[in-house]
């Protein structure tokens, strides 16, 4: 059985639309798992300049799937212990949710594996 990495990474600016409002950073923190594969999500890095905390939720199908809290002008690395067996024709999202108006720059580096 043959796997290969996938990275969801870069350094994207944002605005928060509200804690509870998660929205999408960039089209490039998207991942759509290939028909007749499955993948796994392995770790999260992640980085906040903001001065407030911020959330970067993995979405998965547009439906939330994980939540990784970052500390005000912070970092978090986060190794997923629970994995699942993601399906080909999966989507998955990187979204941040933050107080309203609140800018700053965000630092992503999210890590699966195909197989």
């Amino acid at each position: 059985m043959h796997s290969s990495p996938r990275f969801l990474q870069g350094i994207y600016a944002f605005t928060g639309q509200g804690q509870h409002k998660p929205g999408p950073v960039d089209p490039a923190l998207s991942y759509t798992v290939p028909e007749g594969k499955t993948a796994q999500a392995l770790y999260f890095r992640g980085g906040n300049s903001a001065a407030e905390l911020i959330t970067v939720v993995l979405m998965r199908d547009g439906s939330p799937m994980r939540y990784f809290p970052i500390g005000a002008r912070s970092d978090v690395h986060v190794p997923l212990r629970v994995v699942e067996d993601l399906l080909g024709g999966t989507v998955l999202e990187l979204h941040v949710a933050a107080p309203e108006e609140l800018d700053g720059t965000l630092v992503i580096d999210f890590g699966l594996v195909e197989v």
